[in-house]
């Protein structure tokens, strides 16, 4: 039975992507640090439903401290590592930044030494579609330049891509980028928009509808994405035959490197996103139009053309049926 390592496994996708790796027959060793960014009895919960897998064991730990990382990989044989754990958040990275370098950026530089030095088959990361940043064209695209973050979050994620070229240059590591685009559904994060409007809805609390309601999002199902990102897992990259330092494409390379966007191709206004959410609770919701926020952008908008190409990828979750599952959970976790 293979072992994979899964960081942020407390977390919501981290979370998910564990339950399907196991329910495939791998034996999952999940690490995490369980900070307060969000509540942590949410991230408890989560850890609950894992301890009872057979095949499901826990660190708590923080992989920005390298000695817990590299005991990890001293007492376990990882053949696949998903490194899911980051520090989250656009709009927290404006505040605290110094977390963002030691999480996203010396933690990550960690996992890749630990990788190299124990010759791990595959690393599949979590980047980001922030890393889009102020790039005006749509869809966007994998071969896009992403040069313009807007946040410091989105430049950590930039970051992490090119940390990983250059162990997949130098040492040959295969290593897959994803760049997530708006994730929700059951477990998700507290901090985020579906979350924040189903607690108001549920309060009888205003919500607060930035840049005016012109706002649009590739929601993508968390269920969709967990099974690109397990699936992706398994599709070891080799070096890209085609790929010429002539005119060097971002997304492959010489070396075993990709990345792909990881999204839904179908964004949709934030308006609409709301109106599901009141009848998915059978309530209307008051809504407070405010300007523009700082590090945000107006609009996502995955092409997913690679992913499909890759592996197959094709999320089959509406927002319809994604709101009403979401609800559905919200209600009986929350009562």
């Amino acid at each position: 039975m293979d072992t994979i390592l899964v960081t942020g496994a407390a977390g919501f996708i981290g979370f998910h992507t564990s339950l399907e790796l196991i329910r495939r027959g791998y034996r999952v060793v999940g690490l995490d640090n369980v900070n307060d960014y969000y509540e942590v009895q949410l991230k408890r919960d989560r850890l609950a439903q894992l301890a009872g897998e057979a095949n499901f064991s826990f660190i708590e730990g923080d992989f920005a401290n390298n000695d817990t990382v590299l005991d990890a990989f001293k007492a376990n044989e990882f053949r696949y590592v998903i490194h899911l754990g980051a520090q989250a958040g656009v709009r927290y990275s404006l505040e605290n930044p110094g977390a963002y370098i030691q999480s996203n950026l010396v933690g990550f530089g960690n996992m890749l030494e630990a990788c190299r030095h124990n010759k791990v088959e595959h690393l599949v990361y979590a980047s980001s579609s922030s890393v889009y940043g102020l790039n005006g064209k749509m869809p966007f695209a994998e071969t896009d330049g992403v040069n313009h973050p807007v946040s410091m979050y989105a430049a950590t994620k930039k970051s992490n891509e090119l940390l990983a070229h250059s162990y997949s240059h130098l040492f040959r590591l295969p290593t897959t980028g994803l760049r997530f685009f708006t994730v929700y559904g059951p477990w998700g994060r507290p901090d985020m928009a579906p979350m924040l409007f189903a607690k108001a809805i549920s309060k009888g609390d205003p919500i607060k509808v930035f840049n005016f309601g012109k706002m649009k999002r590739d929601f993508t199902f968390v269920d969709d994405i967990v099974k690109g990102v397990v699936d992706s897992c398994f599709a070891v990259p080799t070096p890209d035959e085609s790929w010429s330092n002539l005119d060097p494409a971002p997304d492959t390379s010489s070396a075993p490197y990709r990345i792909f966007n990881i999204g839904n191709s179908e964004p949709v206004e934030l308006l609409y996103f709301i109106e599901c959410m009141e009848k998915a609770f059978g309530k209307e919701v008051e809504k407070i139009m405010l300007p523009m926020q700082p590090g945000d952008v107006v609009a996502t908008f995955a092409d997913m053309s690679k992913l499909e190409t890759a592996i197959g990828f094709r999320p089959s979750t509406s927002i319809e049926d994604g709101v009403a599952k979401f609800a559905e959970w919200y209600k009986g976790y929350y009562r």
